[in-house]
C-alpha cells in the first residue's frame, strides 16, 4: 500500500477500473479507522470500545461547530444523556427528549442551520440534530475557544456533579492534545459516518438512498464548509493537484481511471494506505486499501490546501 502520489496521468462515473472487490471491513478495523488525522485527539481505546462508531464519527464531525470544543465534551455528553442514543426513546421527567436530551424549546434555539445529514424539520429525536445542536449550545455558553467549558457542561445540565462526571469521562475518552479539528478531518469524518450506506449513481446523500462515489466526495467537504464540483473528471481538475512525489495525507481525493481525461472514480485518503470511497451499485460506503500503486491511479488533490499551496 502507497502514500506517495504516484505519475499523474482520470470519465465522471464511479467503477473503480482494475480494482478487485474487497470483503467488508471486520467491526474491530472500522473502529481502528475513526481516529482524526491531526491537531484533534485522538479516540482512546475507552472510546473506541464504548462510542458506536457512526456517533464517535459525529462527534467529530459536530464539534468544530463550536471552534475549541473538544469532541470528547460532546462524547462524555452523549454518553451521560442516553448511553450514545443506545437508550434514546427516555423522557425526562422534565420532558427532555432524544439522543441529547433536550427540551423542545431549548432545541428550537440551536436547531439551525440544518447540518449535513440532519432532519428538515430539525427536530430533537434525530441524531445529527441534537449533536449538532448540543454543539452550539455549549458554544453560547462558553465552550467557544475553550474559555469555559465547565461553564458550558454546567449551562446543559445545572448540577456540579454532571459536570464532574463530564469532565471524567471526556478525559477517558481521548489521548494526545486537545485542538481544533481541520477542514480534512471533518471531511473523513462525515465519510466515516457514511459507512455502510448504499452505492447509488447520482446519489449525494439519504435522500437519495445514498451516495456514488463523487457524490459522497463532495457531500464530505461540503460538510467541511469546502465546495468542490460534483463529478469525478471535474474535481480532479479543480485540484489542487498534489506533484508526483507528495506524501498523501488525510482528507487527500485519490483518482482512479484510465488516464487523467478519462477519470471514473474519486475516494477520500483516510491515512495508513487506506480509502473510503462508494465504489460501484451493489455495494456500500466502505473503507479499503488505497491502491495508489495501480496502473489505474491516476494521482491525487487536496482540497483543504491553503490557498496558494498544499500543505496544511
Amino acid at each position: 500500500m502507497s502514500s506517495l502520489v504516484g505519475k499523474t496521468v482520470g470519465g465522471i462515473g464511479c467503477a473503480v477500473v482494475g480494482l478487485p472487490l474487497l470483503a467488508a471491513l471486520s467491526a474491530a478495523a472500522l473502529i481502528d479507522s475513526l481516529a482524526p488525522s491531526s491537531t484533534a485527539a485522538a479516540p482512546s481505546t475507552n472510546a473506541t470500545a464504548d462510542v458506536p462508531p457512526a456517533m464517535l464519527a459525529l462527534y467529530q464531525r459536530a464539534a468544530p461547530e463550536c471552534p475549541g470544543l473538544p469532541w470528547n465534551i460532546l462524547a462524555a455528553i452523549g454518553k451521560v444523556e442516553t448511553d450514545h442514543g443506545r437508550s434514546r426513546s427516555e423522557i425526562s421527567s422534565a420532558g427532555a427528549v432524544g439522543p441529547m436530551q433536550f427540551l423542545p424549546t431549548t432545541f428550537a434555539a440551536y436547531a439551525h442551520p440544518v447540518p449535513p445529514g440532519g432532519q428538515r424539520p430539525p427536530t430533537p429525536w434525530d441524531t445529527v440534530d441534537s449533536v449538532y445542536a448540543a454543539a452550539r449550545l455549549l458554544c453560547a455558553n462558553g465552550a467557544k475557544d475553550g474559555r469555559d467549558l465547565r461553564g458550558a457542561i454546567w449551562a446543559y445540565n445545572h448540577d456540579d456533579r454532571y459536570v464532574n462526571k463530564v469532565m471524567q469521562l471526556a478525559s477517558t475518552y481521548a489521548t494526545g492534545t486537545l485542538g481544533p479539528s481541520t477542514s480534512a478531518d471533518r471531511a473523513l469524518a462525515f465519510a466515516r459516518a457514511q459507512l455502510g450506506t448504499p452505492y447509488v449513481w447520482g446519489g449525494d446523500g439519504p435522500t437519495q438512498g445514498g451516495f456514488d462515489c463523487s457524490g459522497l466526495t463532495q457531500a464530505a467537504y461540503r460538510a467541511a464548509g469546502i465546495a468542490i464540483p460534483r463529478v469525478a473528471q471535474a474535481q480532479y481538475d479543480r485540484g489542487p493537484r498534489l506533484p508526483r512525489g507528495t506524501r498523501l495525507l488525510p482528507g487527500d481525493l485519490l483518482f482512479y481511471g484510465k488516464s487523467s481525461a478519462h477519470i471514473t472514480h474519486v475516494a477520500l485518503y483516510t491515512g495508513k494506505g487506506r480509502i473510503i470511497d462508494a465504489p460501484h451499485p451493489g455495494a456500500v460506503v466502505r473503507q479499503e486499501p488505497d491502491r495508489a500503486g495501480s496502473p489505474a491511479f491516476q494521482g491525487a488533490t487536496r482540497p483543504a490546501a491553503p490557498v496558494g499551496g498544499t500543505a496544511r
